[in-house]
């Protein structure tokens, strides 16, 4: 687990530009990005994976996706209804599944190299699963969320 001293940041793309994304991860000094999205596919444009990935490897961001970190569908519709308790149920399972507790461990080792930031759409990190997740494993770290 991450040491007290250790930040992560947090950053939701959710009604951003990408120039206001990438300089918000810039102005913060995030490193790497790690997508916790299930599926990382967006309708905003630059936020698909296959584009995301080279808009960050320009400003020397690098880029790693966890996708057994991402909230299965049922927890991204309660997410999109503002159903927590549904979202923390759902996900709770989802980070018992030896793949996600797999990636949850190379997600520590991530950001304890670099500083980084846990990406996922949502604006508010209280009605997203990138909250649940630090809660769950990242200890006493501290969580310092990003608003484009």
């Amino acid at each position: 687990m991450p040491d007290a001293a250790q930040t992560i940041y947090t950053i939701g793309y959710e009604g951003t530009t990408m120039a206001e994304f990438l300089a918000a991860l810039q102005a913060a000094g995030v490193r790497r990005v790690i997508d916790v999205r299930a599926l990382p596919l967006s309708r905003r444009p630059g936020f698909s994976k296959s584009s995301l990935a080279p808009h960050l490897a320009e400003v020397g961001i690098d880029y790693r996706h966890l996708k057994a970190l991402g909230t299965p569908k049922r927890g991204r519709d309660a997410a999109k209804k503002g159903d927590v308790a549904t979202l923390r149920e759902v996900y709770h399972h989802q980070l018992e599944l030896p793949e996600a507790q797999a990636q949850a461990a190379m997600m520590l080792a991530l950001t304890a190299e670099l500083p980084s930031a846990l990406l996922c759409y949502e604006r508010d990190p209280g009605h997203c699963h990138r909250t649940l997740l630090l809660r769950a494993e990242a200890g006493d770290a501290r969580v310092v969320d990003l608003v484009p």
